[in-house]
């Protein structure tokens, strides 16, 4: 990647090792929790003092075998789920990035299907990166296909139940959008360079700023890019608001007919709310 280049040891390839063979069972082990975890993220640390492998024997090499695999096994979950990102800024300067990162948040759960939630902020946060103004949109882009995938099921909205109300009842109801939405607003043209990382043939990205809402219509999430109001007006949707205090929030050019045949269309309506 042209300008970027990140410092620091990218972690080798795995070999096997696990921690029945690292930990000893036949005796108590001298190592706090906290060091051997602070270790275990970490290989600028020393191999914690007093660390015994399963047969009682000082456990430096085993334990550095299984502290590199976690490295990689990180690394790797970084990489499927952020794979635009890796793609931009190129493999090398990923590894770098992503053993920095999995080293300053390391997993707070064992699913891994969360992980990666604060990437786009500490990709913003390098300087080495800065020239690339767009890629952090596009690692919250990605993360925001991925909860949309792994979010749950709902019912899709029934076009009739909007065209049976009354305009007054109309605008005094709410709308209810699925769990799997995500409304994403960059200042860069977040979608069109998500494309064209992705997609060969894709037309390359102009200077221009885009509002993405991610939907799943049936398996699969799919970023599509909202129309001039779409943005306002699905952000006071997802608080709560009115119908029409939301279109009122979309301005003057928004196409509202555009806007709910999206919506519609993408499955990314659950419910209408009226007022009795």
């Amino acid at each position: 990647m042209s300008g970027a280049d990140l410092r620091g040891a990218a972690p080798s390839q795995p070999e096997a090792a696990t921690p029945r063979d690292i930990l000893s069972t036949k005796k108590p082990n001298p190592v706090s929790q906290a060091g051997f975890l602070g270790a275990l993220r970490d290989a600028e640390l020393d191999v914690p003092d007093g660390l015994m492998d399963g047969e009682g024997r000082p456990a430096g090499r085993r334990f550095a075998v299984y502290r590199n695999n976690v490295a990689v096994s990180l690394r790797e979950a970084l990489e499927a789920g952020f794979p635009a990102v890796a793609k931009l800024i190129g493999p090398e300067n990923f590894a770098r990035a992503a053993g920095m990162y999995l080293r300053a948040e390391p997993p707070g759960s064992p699913l891994m299907m969360g992980y990666g939630a604060g990437f786009a902020d500490f990709l913003a946060g390098i300087e080495a990166l800065n020239s690339i103004g767009y890629l952090a949109d596009v690692a919250r882009l990605e993360f925001a296909l991925r909860e949309s995938y792994h979010a749950a099921d709902a019912p899709v909205l029934n076009p009739a139940r909007l065209q049976d109300l009354s305009e007054e009842a109309l605008m005094a109801a709410r709308l209810v959008l699925a769990p799997s939405v995500r409304l994403l607003r960059s200042p860069w043209p977040v979608l069109s360079v998500y494309r064209f990382t992705m997609t060969p043939g894709s037309p390359k990205p102009q200077a221009q700023a885009e509002d993405v809402l991610i939907a799943r219509p049936e398996f699969d999430p799919e970023p599509h890019l909202l129309p001039t109001g779409g943005a306002p007006f699905l952000a006071a949707v997802q608080v709560g608001q009115s119908f029409g205090a939301a279109l009122e929030a979309a301005g003057e050019d928004f196409d509202l007919g555009a806007m709910l045949g999206l919506l519609l269309q993408t499955g990314a309506l659950s419910d209408i709310i009226t007022i009795p």
